[in-house]
């Protein structure tokens, strides 16, 4: 499930967005008003949206989509002079004053994005080959070893890692295997 967050400086504007998300059908896992919240709630989910301002109460939205782990995308809602002047990667701006047409099209577009990666990455777990496969079992199992994890905590730890830096996971149990072995 994609997790929507909702972060304004402002606790009446973030209520006012979340009403509005939640009148299109889509459900709000988050209100907050600061960028440490945002990150907690982000923590808890494995992928989804952030829709913020440009500055809340304790960071710029450059800052937040920075921290966001890599399988979230950020929908800014500020005036368009804030956000034209330079692209941030993950970033899509919408201009104040927001429309809930708008507003409801762009999430949808984002969904079907997030929800896109998601059927890609596992069709791709599903394309593995035995050596792949080996190699993933190695890394675990060098995890469990040395870091007292369990069969399941490893395989996320990998996950995790291969979301955070962008790669396959076979690319990432090849680092683990290349780190922890020297």
């Amino acid at each position: 499930m994609v997790s929507i967050i909702v972060a304004f400086p402002n606790r009446d504007n973030a209520a006012k967005i979340r009403n509005l998300i939640v009148r299109g059908g889509m459900d709000v896992t988050g209100v907050c008003t600061a960028g440490a919240q945002a990150l907690q709630y982000a923590d808890m989910a494995d992928e989804g949206i952030v829709v913020c301002g440009y500055k809340l109460k304790d960071m710029m939205y450059t800052e937040l989509r920075e921290y966001l782990p890599g399988d979230f995308e950020m929908l800014l809602v500020a005036s368009s002079d804030k956000w034209t002047g330079g692209a941030v990667e993950g970033v899509i701006g919408l201009s104040m004053p927001v429309k809930a047409y708008d507003l409801m099209n762009t999430l949808e577009m984002m969904h079907c994005t997030i929800e896109q990666r998601r059927k890609r990455r596992k069709l791709e777990q599903k394309n593995r080959n035995l050596q792949q496969k080996a190699v993933i079992t190695r890394a675990k199992e060098l995890l469990m070893s040395r870091n007292n994890m369990s069969e399941a905590e490893a395989h996320r730890y990998l996950q995790k890692s291969s979301m955070d830096s962008g790669t396959n996971m076979v690319e990432t149990a090849e680092m683990v295997l290349s780190v922890m072995a020297e």
